[in-house]
C-alpha cells in the first residue's frame, strides 16, 4: 500500500492546528447542492423548460439557495405539475395542500409570491408557487446550506425520508462543478479533525485499522483521507499518494482552489518520491493526516520551509467518465 519513506509518516515538523469547525459536513446527499451547477442532461429531459426557468429564477431571490433543491421539491410534490393526483391544478388534497408545490392555504398566505408579475399570488400558478417555495425555504434558512438546508426541507414536509429524497433528486439535477466538488471534499475531510493517524488506514468508507505500526490504530493516513474525501464528491482515487498525483488535472499553485490535492516529495523533481498529500483549504493551508502519533489537522504549508522544499505540485481530481443519467426517482 505505502512504499515510500513511511509515506505520510516520517513527514513533518510540528504543525499548527487552525480552528475551522464552522465548516461542517452535510448530513445527507451525495453532492453539494448549496451552489448547484448547470442542469444535467437528465434534468433538461425531465423538467419542462418553463418550470426549469422558474426554478432558476426563483433561486436567485434567495442567494445561496440551489435551483436544484427547488426543482427536486417540485418533482417530489407534483412531478413538475404533471401529476394527476387531486389538488395539483385545482382543489386540495386530503391534507389541504394545493398547487404544483403543494402549499397549505395558511402557509401560502404567509409566503406566497407573484412569480410572473401579474399582480396575483396564485398557488396553482407554477411561477407563483415556485417563487413561494423559494420564499418559504429562505425563511427557514435554506440558503445557509448544510444542516440548515436539511432542516428547511424538513419544514416543507415533516419527514426525514422526504429530506433524503429531495436532496438525492437535487443531486441528479445539478452538474457538479469544480467549486462545489471542492467544497464537499473540504467538508468531508474536516469532519474527521482530531482522528488518529494510522499507517495504511482509511479509505472511501472512512477510518479503518491500518497495517504494520498502524495495525492497532483506527484512523487515516494522508492518502486514505484524500481517498475518503474525494469519494464523497463521486471521484475514486488510487490508494497511494504517488499514484493520486497521476490522477486528475495538474494545477498551478497560483490557481489552487479548496479541495485540490497538494503533494510533497523527497525529491520534488522525481514524482516517484511523493510521500505526502494534503487537501487544500485556501490561504496556504491544508487539512491532512501528518504522521504516526499525530491526528488529522489543519496546517500551513505556504511559507513553511520544510513543506516548501518538498513541494511537488497539485491536482484537481475529476471523474474518469460521466455517469449515465438515472432512470427515475
Amino acid at each position: 500500500m505505502k512504499t515510500v519513506i513511511g509515506a505520510c509518516a516520517a513527514l513533518s515538523a510540528l504543525v499548527l492546528a487552525l480552528p475551522l469547525l464552522a465548516l461542517t459536513a452535510r448530513p445527507s446527499a451525495s453532492a453539494d447542492t448549496a451552489s448547484a451547477g448547470a442542469p444535467t442532461a437528465y434534468a433538461r429531459k425531465d423538467i419542462p423548460p418553463s418550470y426549469l426557468r422558474w426554478y432558476m429564477g426563483a433561486a436567485h431571490t434567495c442567494p445561496g439557495l440551489s435551483w436544484a433543491v427547488l426543482a427536486a421539491i417540485g418533482k417530489v410534490e407534483s412531478d413538475h405539475g404533471r401529476s394527476q393526483l387531486p389538488g395539483i391544478r385545482s382543489g386540495e388534497n386530503h391534507a389541504g395542500a394545493g398547487g404544483p408545490m403543494q402549499f397549505l392555504a395558511a402557509t401560502w398566505a404567509a409566503y406566497g409570491a407573484d412569480g410572473d408579475h401579474d399582480r396575483r399570488k396564485d398557488r396553482y400558478n407554477p411561477a407563483d408557487a415556485i417563487h413561494g417555495a423559494a420564499n418559504y425555504l429562505c425563511a427557514n434558512h435554506a440558503s445557509k446550506g448544510g444542516k440548515h438546508l436539511s432542516r428547511a426541507i424538513w419544514h416543507y414536509n415533516h419527514a426525514d425520508w422526504y429530506v433524503r429524497k429531495v436532496l438525492a433528486q437535487a443531486d441528479r439535477y445539478a452538474t457538479p462543478t469544480a467549486n462545489n466538488r471542492g467544497a464537499l471534499v473540504v467538508r468531508a475531510a474536516l469532519r474527521w479533525l482530531g482522528t488518529a493517524y494510522s499507517w495504511g488506514g482509511g479509505g472511501p468508507s472512512g477510518p479503518t485499522y491500518g497495517i504494520q505500526h498502524g495495525a492497532n490504530i483506527k484512523g487515516f493516513d494522508c492518502s486514505g483521507l484524500a481517498q475518503y474525501a474525494w469519494a464523497k464528491a463521486g471521484v475514486t482515487l488510487p490508494r497511494v499518494a504517488a499514484d493520486q498525483y497521476k490522477y486528475g488535472v495538474h494545477i498551478p499553485r497560483s490557481q489552487l482552489q479548496p479541495g485540490d490535492l497538494v503533494f510533497f516529495a523527497t525529491n520534488p523533481r522525481n514524482t516517484r518520491t511523493i510521500h505526502h498529500v494534503g487537501i487544500y483549504l485556501g490561504r496556504g493551508r491544508m487539512v491532512h493526516a501528518p504522521q504516526t502519533g499525530d491526528v488529522v489537522r489543519v496546517s500551513r504549508f505556504v511559507g513553511d520551509p520544510y513543506r516548501e522544499r518538498q513541494w511537488a505540485g497539485a491536482t484537481r481530481p475529476a471523474p474518469r467518465a460521466a455517469l449515465k443519467p438515472p432512470q427515475g426517482v
